[in-house]
């Protein structure tokens, strides 16, 4: 049993829950009503913003149900941030005194399981995966700083590509197909790569070609021939979207396997599943890149070509145009070699195709992936019959991976991801940081001594002087 367990701290809420104010229900209530300004602020601009990304004009029915979802995730997040407090300060009059689980782990869990419920059932999956994502990170560096295991070079990249794999299987063998996951993996490899898709289309999009191909030769022939003079004066650029068009129609007509779903070509299917996946996340990060540093960007414009042409943009773009590209050269490879198509190339296309993350090692994304796959197979394996089903259980791993974010922000912070401590410091206007850690020095952890580090690192402060 850790020694941490054992011990217990006697003094009162304001000691270390709210040094800032004497009474228990002003402090809790000013944390709520920040809480509440901050979340319907961010909700706004996050449903408005999938609002208008669906690309037409919203009805009556689409305002009032975005707005009713703001209301509802401002709601369930402020319950979340006042609840944890009040939960903090009923806990210690119940028990008399603080311990370890106490101070922030039970307050939280108890926080969530009443919180959750507030929001919308379609975002509790989304929610759990979100912070069971930085759970696994934050426990992962915890343990590692403890001795419990050694690191693994290019982890990250191993997880991603057996994740993937999984994904992928499940992409090509499942018909039911409801998850966002599968949107991904949509831009990433291509719709051909479905298992309905043959069933539905049997490439009729490759015998649409071929004949739309011969009477546009004649009608191109026919042009060059009545419109010589026109084509001489045409400019360099048009001259070369014309050479690139012939280039890519002389591709499209290369050989195929006929196990192959794709239209056209493989090398067609190759290069322009690649390339385009490729400029998609160029353009992205351009775009992501531009849009953080526009207050930069305004004091100094010259920045920007800089921004433009840093070489780090091009380290998702390389990871996701080379992870599309080869995927399909050994997807296509495979059915050429053995003949026929399956389900089952796709896990060992996708473990080779998965060491191109090593360009953009990314722990968020490697997690994310991993949870996902995992979901999936849990899923896969109740409907199979072969494990039971837990109902219940993605809120239980909600609640309880948010209990461990918040009991290491309390107590050893230096573990959280950088950008989720300044989301809970933003959240609670500075509170997170006010809240007093000499108190729980005697535990052991050094808290008030990380929580320097920390405030330090993240340019965020404890400075703070509240109303209430």
């Amino acid at each position: 049993m850790p020694p941490q367990l054992s011990k217990f701290i006697y003094i009162p809420c304001k000691e270390f829950t709210h040094p800032w104010s004497d009474d228990c229900l002003s402090a809790t209530t000013g944390l709520g009503l920040h809480t509440l300004q901050e979340c319907l602020r961010i909700y706004t601009t996050v449903y408005i913003v999938a609002l208008l990304m669906k690309g037409k004009v919203p009805s009556k029915g689409d305002v009032k149900k975005t707005i009713l979802s703001i209301l509802q995730s401002t709601a369930f997040l402020s319950w979340s941030s006042f609840s944890y407090a009040t939960f903090i300060c009923i806990l210690r009059r119940v028990l008399g005194n603080f311990n370890v689980l106490s101070v922030s782990f039970l307050p939280s869990f108890l926080s969530s399981l009443s919180a959750i419920f507030i929001e919308r059932p379609s975002r509790r999956t989304l929610l759990c995966l979100y912070v069971s994502n930085i759970a696994t990170e934050t426990l992962y560096k915890l343990g590692l700083s403890r001795g419990y295991y050694t690191s693994i070079p290019n982890g990250g990249t191993y997880i991603f590509a057996i994740s993937i794999a999984l994904l992928l299987y499940f992409y090509r063998s499942k018909t039911n197909k409801q998850d966002s996951i599968y949107k991904i993996l949509r831009i990433l490899v291509g719709k051909y790569e479905e298992i309905d898709y043959l069933k539905n289309n049997l490439n009729c999009e490759t015998q649409a070609y071929f004949t739309n191909e011969s009477s546009s030769k004649s009608s191109i022939e026919n042009c060059d021939v009545n419109k010589k003079p026109h084509i001489k004066n045409l400019n360099i650029f048009m001259k070369s979207l014309e050479v690139y068009r012939r280039i890519i129609e002389k591709i499209k007509l290369r050989g195929k396997h006929i196990s192959c779903p794709h239209p056209f070509s493989c090398a067609h299917y190759i290069l322009m599943g690649g390339m385009e996946v490729f400029n998609y996340a160029l353009c992205a990060q351009l775009a992501i890149n531009l849009f953080f540093n526009i207050k930069k960007i305004i004091k100094k414009p010259l920045l920007i070509k800089s921004i433009i042409f840093k070489k780090s943009n091009l380290n998702l773009s390389v990871f996701l145009g080379g992870f599309a590209g080869l995927y399909r050269l050994l997807s296509c490879s495979l059915r050429r070699f053995l003949q026929k198509d399956s389900s089952y190339y796709a896990i060992p296309a996708a473990l080779i195709s998965g060491l191109t993350f090593m360009s953009y090692s990314s722990n968020t994304i490697a997690l994310y992936f991993m949870w996902k796959a995992l979901q999936l197979l849990w899923n896969d394996l109740v409907e199979k019959k072969i494990v039971p089903e837990v109902k219940g259980f993605p809120i239980f791993l909600y609640c309880f991976s948010t209990a461990v974010l918040f009991h290491v922000a309390i107590f050893e912070p230096q573990f959280l991801r950088s950008s989720y401590w300044k989301f809970l410091h933003s959240m609670s206007g500075g509170r997170v940081a006010v809240m007093s850690r000499i108190p729980l020095d005697a535990f052991g952890f050094e808290s008030s001594k990380h929580l320097a580090d920390v405030l330090r690192k993240t340019n965020t402060t404890d400075k703070i002087t509240y109303v209430f």
